[in-house]
């Protein structure tokens, strides 16, 4: 991975000066990145993590990069210096990829000296925030399809590195492969395609065109019949060319649609295909779906097999950014750790203090009911009852009397070490898929989801009780 040191806001690496000009610079924070609650933001899943750590793991100032610094005119030869032997010697803890979370849950965790931990925000925010929405897009429209789902997104992604990693966000989605080749090598996951309108347009005829694509790939041939007419042109000369493969004993792959009304359509083509001798021929589908879309077309019957989908997933289009945040939680002070709390006249947007984690606890079945931020150091005695309760609406509780408990952070870094080996895409995607098995369909429909339930433990909820209030009262 290339060196992303200088990217970053302006604004780090001002505090980093003055962090260091007000002898603060060595002084042992924690951060925790976290996204709010939004409307069709009711879950996430977690993606991003591996290229953190390549980030982390090459960040240095370069020689020029320390002259472009210098040539701002905002820092002193103090602040150059103290960047030309830097590296991260902190410690971070995150969840892993492919693990569904949600709002105010720790997703990652920096504990490192002020002068490291403000650098590595806006990175990190920008790796974690893009991968983790294009992620939970994927799975949404994944289960609404029914069936496999490829991802086409790249001419439409914002810029080739959005293109590349929303890619191998959506595989860890759920998409079974992406038409991005260079994704397709960079993380070892299928490559797939088929071809364009212009392919049938350089031809004289449409049936010229299918028989030299047949010709050419005839192991591979799914060919798309919505260039002119679909049910009177394309699908016909589909069925044509099959004949013609199945006579020397090839097997044809399918047809493609990519326009009109794809519930008929595809109804009438499995019909046709069908009749014809071709029950074995898959349909595939594409063209502006989203999960909405895939859903209707799931109710009406429409008999497809597989489904390309571009814009409204590399894009995320209804919901164009996760909003995840990096908040202080703790600092040391004389070698002793203090909560730190942001406050707002808005509850929404008051932080939880400490050092923390979040367990995942699972009933008798072994499905998820619910998860519990806590601080680190706490521990639970899973042959005691366990009471929960909503930290807001408190007097919402419940009590578990037979259950288990599950950490859902792993250390990442130790003293700017690394300590954790990010598995293989396909696993991460395999992984994601069992995850998702855990939770109850209420908790991750489509349409008004339940409320999964996200608590404090009550030694959490305390500390950030008395902390509003002292702050509120005191630090004006």
């Amino acid at each position: 991975m290339r060196n992303l040191t200088l990217l970053t806001d302006l604004y780090q690496l001002t505090m980093m000066n003055a962090y260091l000009e007000t002898g603060k610079d060595e002084t042992m924070a924690n951060f925790d990145v976290f996204f709010r609650p939004k409307e069709h933001l009711e879950y996430a899943v977690c993606a991003g993590l591996e290229q953190v750590i390549d980030y982390i793991n090459n960040l240095h100032f370069t020689e020029d990069d320390i002259a472009y610094l210098r040539s701002l005119n905002l820092f002193g030869e103090k602040f150059f210096d103290k960047l030309k032997d830097f590296r991260f010697t902190g410690s971070i803890h995150a969840i892993k990829e492919g693990e569904i979370v949600f709002p105010y849950e720790p997703l990652l965790t920096v504990t490192a000296p002020l002068f490291q931990a403000q650098l590595v925000e806006t990175a990190i925010l920008n790796i974690i925030n893009h991968q983790t929405l294009i992620a939970t897009k994927a799975m949404k429209m994944c289960k609404e399809a029914k069936g496999v789902v490829m991802e086409f997104g790249l001419r439409r992604a914002q810029g080739p590195d959005a293109g590349i990693y929303g890619a191998r966000a959506a595989i860890i989605g759920g998409c079974g492969s992406t038409s991005n080749v260079l994704a397709a090598q960079m993380f070892d996951v299928a490559c797939s395609g088929t071809h364009a309108h212009s392919w049938v347009m350089s031809f004289e005829s449409e049936l010229e065109a299918f028989r030299a694509y047949a010709r050419i790939y005839p192991t591979n041939t799914l060919l798309l019949v919505d260039t002119y007419d679909t049910l009177h042109s394309g699908v016909p000369n589909a069925i044509k060319v099959f004949d013609e493969m199945k006579a020397q004993g090839l097997k044809p792959i399918g047809i493609r649609l990519d326009s009109g009304d794809l519930a008929y359509l595809t109804k009438k083509a499995r019909k046709m295909l069908d009749d014809a001798g071709h029950s074995d021929c898959k349909i595939c589908v594409s063209g502006d779906l989203d999960e909405y879309i895939l859903s209707s077309l799931h109710q009406q019957n429409a008999k497809i097999d597989s489904y390309g989908i571009g814009t409204k997933l590399i894009t995320s289009s209804d919901v164009p950014a996760l909003g995840g945040v990096y908040k202080m939680s703790a600092l040391q002070v004389d070698g002793v750790w203090e909560a730190k709390i942001k406050l707002s006249d808005t509850a929404e947007k008051i932080t939880n203090p400490g050092i923390k984690t979040t367990y995942r606890i699972y009933d008798e079945e072994k499905m998820a009911v619910a998860d519990l931020i806590c601080l680190r150091n706490e521990t639970f005695d899973t042959t005691k009852p366990l009471t929960i309760f909503h930290p807001v609406e408190t007097w919402k509780k419940m009590t578990l009397t037979k259950y288990t408990m599950r950490n859902l952070m792993v250390e990442v870094f130790r003293d700017g070490k690394q300590v954790y080996t990010s598995p293989s895409v396909k696993e991460i995607a395999a992984y994601s898929q069992l995850v998702r098995s855990e939770f109850w369909e209420e908790f991750v429909r489509l349409i008004n989801p339940s409320e999964y339930k996200v608590d404090l433990s009550d030694q959490l909820y305390n500390l950030k009780k008395y902390l509003t209030f002292s702050y509120a009262n005191v630090k004006k």
